[in-house]
């Protein structure tokens, strides 16, 4: 008798392991589930690591990116301006001031690439403004005196960088991007600064310009300027980076456009190393 009960209870004993193998991988996968969900809420809530969900990843200039200064009706300048570049205008075709400005690449006046060049920072402006629609940070007024993680930093009306210089901290990740999407102006007051810290490189920030940017005198700025409109930046100003103008001028006053010299780069490398393990704010 007991032998014959040994094969039944021996079988209901193994479906029974089963079942409860089932319900314990089931748990553990609603559980997995549950654990993705809220990363992703929370990823897309502030700026993070998540090139999907927050706007991470280089904005594509394309031949945009082989000019320094680009605006769509003149370039003007007074005194000894360097941009370390090439400079274009198009549709159209007045530039003057070089000389005493210097440009270290080519001028391009109302050509084929600077008609390409325009055609080109048009996308790249509407890439940039398409970016972090789910998880961009509101800011307004005066952001002067703060310090910004990665991320989309979006204003409603106008921006201004005037009661403090500006930081920007990519907290070791040399590849975080910074986009402010401005829906009307850009003020930089004179002598305040744009400072990269963390590993951040201007090649990373973009200031997304719904009218025009306008530069203080020695102001120092990181970044793209993507201007709709104009630029005009004033005595002594420096911007590491871009002035690219749509349908305006860029103005010019001795200033120095150019990329930041590597041995800054490799400074900011070194200051970020200790914080390389940091997570995205």
């Amino acid at each position: 008798m007991k032998r014959n009960l040994i094969g039944p209870i021996a079988a209901v004993a193994a479906i029974a392991v089963l079942m409860f193998s089932v319900a314990i991988g089931a748990t553990q996968g609603t559980t997995s589930a549950a654990s993705r969900t809220n990363h992703a809420t929370a990823a897309g809530s502030s700026p993070g690591p998540s090139a999907a969900l927050c706007g991470q990843g280089a904005v594509p200039l394309g031949s945009a990116a082989n000019f320094r200064i680009l605006a769509g009706t003149t370039v003007t300048n007074t005194g000894a301006t360097t941009v370390k570049g090439s400079l274009g205008v198009s549709p159209g075709s007045a530039v003057t001031g070089f000389p005493p400005g210097t440009v270290t690449g080519s001028i391009h006046k109302a050509d084929k690439a600077a008609a390409k060049a325009q055609k080109d920072l048009l996308s790249a402006r509407n890439t940039a403004l398409a970016r972090g629609a789910s998880c961009y940070t509101t800011v307004a007024g005066n952001i002067g005196g703060k310090t910004l993680g990665p991320g989309v930093y979006k204003s409603t009306s106008s921006l201004a960088i005037s009661s403090g210089d500006l930081t920007l901290t990519a907290h070791g990740h040399s590849g975080a991007v910074f986009i402010f999407q401005i829906a009307t102006k850009l003020t930089v007051t004179s002598g305040r600064q744009v400072i990269l810290a963390g590993a951040a490189l201007a090649i990373h920030v973009y200031w997304v310009v719904g009218s025009s940017a306008v530069l203080g005198t020695t102001a120092v700025v990181s970044g793209d300027i993507l201007a709709h409109k104009s630029i005009s930046m004033a005595t002594g100003a420096t911007l590491h980076g871009r002035a690219l103008a749509q349908i305006g001028a860029v103005t010019l006053s001795g200033n120095t456009v150019a990329k930041i010299p590597v041995r800054d780069l490799t400074l900011q490398h070194a200051t970020a190393a200790p914080n390389i393990a940091r997570p995205f704010p």
